[in-house]
């Protein structure tokens, strides 16, 4: 029998289908393990950048994800500082007068405008003087009555005299003469004050103005009958130029106000409206009380404004500001750039070699409304941190409004590096993965040719038989 009909070909070139399984088991494991590694290089390169994509993602602080803060700066320097004791105070005219009527009449006139300016001497009303000049006349009729007599007792007073050196007449009689002339000298001093009473009452009649200064609203018209006792009287007249504003000064600082005011320092005092917007005048510091209140544990000052422009009121609420002092050539920092926490005050410090800060222990002193002085702990020239601080730490970085433009090409430069990582990663990476890829494709036909059944060989194998079976 032939070789060819004795059953399938066994040659050497043609492997049994057990060996052609165990090869593709062996290259399809050899596959899957490539595909393993593959995957997983290609997990670690994607969640481990490279060193430069690394730093660009890290921030300007160079520590990754940690962002740096936008902060507001500002420099400290050298300048005058002045204490100030700022107070509530009221502002009380050197003179107030109410003008009363000294003698009981009918109001005749009314002189004075309401609200204008008088002198002191203006005549300001008058008073029916009829009576009053009656009565000056019977007061200088008595004095005259009275005066004749005593000349009459004078003249009679010397005749006993000479009767009495001529031993004509008794000493009693001259005794009693002397008397009557002496009693005589006392109603004519009587008559004289008489009248001189009626004749100041008869000026009486004549209100004037007693102080300078403003007149008040009118309380009472002409015609009405006017009395020492009215309660209103007939005008009030304050005093506004020069005028006086009296605040309280708190009980510890007195004695150093005192001995300022002792060692003749002038004390500049400025009044500001309700508001501390304006300035309504200036002055000085004038006077301090001698004693403290005991309920507020204050004592009282005051301050003299010549009120020039009538920009003070009396009995208005001022806010007084009384400059004590002067701190010259102190450093001083915005009152936001300084601190407070639990080892005292701080400040944080833009250091000059980077866009990093430190924090800076500072000893405060005198502040004003908006810089403060720092006593100890930093010099004039350096740059603290004035917005933004909440944010910050010892060490932590910072960008300043002005490097928004390098912040910007920075960012650039970034991003440029970033896609110059990636794009060096894959053509790292072109390689494996492609090789990966492309294996499973390549040898996918293999596992199928070995798994097929003997008799349905594929058309190669066929020929092969073929040209073997010519052979033999």
């Amino acid at each position: 029998m032939d070789s060819t009909t004795a059953g399938p070909h066994t040659g050497p070139d043609v492997l049994p289908p057990k060996h052609l399984n165990r090869r593709a088991s062996i290259v399809g494991g050899v596959i899957a393990i490539l595909a393993l590694a593959g995957t997983g290089w290609l997990g670690w390169h994607l969640t481990h950048p490279s060193t430069e994509a690394a730093s660009s993602a890290a921030g300007p602080t160079g520590r990754r994800g940690a962002l740096a803060t936008t902060v507001g700066v500002a420099t400290a320097e050298h300048a005058s500082i002045p204490i100030l004791l700022e107070a509530l105070g009221t502002v009380t005219p050197q003179v107030t007068v109410r003008v009363h009527s000294q003698v009981s009449g009918v109001l005749e006139k009314v002189l004075f405008k309401e609200g204008l300016m008088v002198r002191a001497g203006e005549l300001l009303a008058t008073i029916d003087p009829h009576p009053f000049e009656l009565a000056l006349m019977q007061a200088s009729g008595q004095l005259q009555r009275d005066e004749a007599q005593l000349n009459s007792a004078r003249v009679t007073l010397e005749r006993y005299r000479t009767l009495l050196t001529q031993d004509s007449i008794a000493r009693q009689d001259v005794d009693t003469q002397t008397a009557l002339v002496k009693q005589l000298e006392g109603t004519v001093v009587i008559d004289k004050a008489n009248e001189g009473t009626a004749r100041l009452n008869l000026g009486y009649a004549r209100v004037v103005a007693p102080a300078s200064g403003r007149v008040g609203l009118r309380t009472v018209d002409a015609g009405n009958v006017v009395s020492p006792s009215d309660a209103n009287g007939i005008a009030l007249i304050t005093q506004i130029s020069p005028i006086d504003v009296v605040f309280a000064v708190p009980q510890d600082q007195a004695g150093e106000l005192q001995q300022t005011a002792a060692a003749g320092t002038v004390m500049k005092v400025t009044a500001l409206d309700r508001t501390r917007s304006s300035a309504l005048d200036t002055g000085t510091f004038a006077s301090l009380d001698n004693q403290v209140d005991t309920t507020t544990g204050t004592v009282k000052a005051k301050a003299r404004f010549t009120n020039s422009h009538l920009t003070l009121f009396p009995s208005q609420f001022v806010n007084v500001q009384l400059q004590l002092k002067t701190i010259e050539n102190a450093v001083v920092v915005p009152v936001t750039a300084l601190r407070h926490g639990n080892d005292g005050d701080y400040v944080y410090v833009l250091n000059s070699a980077g866009r990093t800060v430190s924090l800076r222990p500072v000893q405060r002193g005198q502040a004003t409304m908006e810089k403060i002085v720092v006593a100890s702990g930093l010099k004039a020239g350096e740059q603290v941190i004035t917005e933004g601080a909440d944010k910050l730490k010892d060490g932590a970085s910072v960008v300043l409004p002005g490097d928004s433009a390098g912040g910007a090409g920075g960012s650039s430069r970034a991003s440029a590096g970033g896609k110059r990582t990636r794009a060096n990663g894959s053509k790292q990476g072109t390689g494996a993965p492609a090789a990966v890829a492309s294996a499973p494709i390549s040898t996918a036909s293999q596992p199928m040719a070995a798994d097929a059944p003997a008799g349905k060989a594929s058309s190669a194998q066929r020929r092969q038989r073929a040209s073997q079976a010519k052979g033999s």
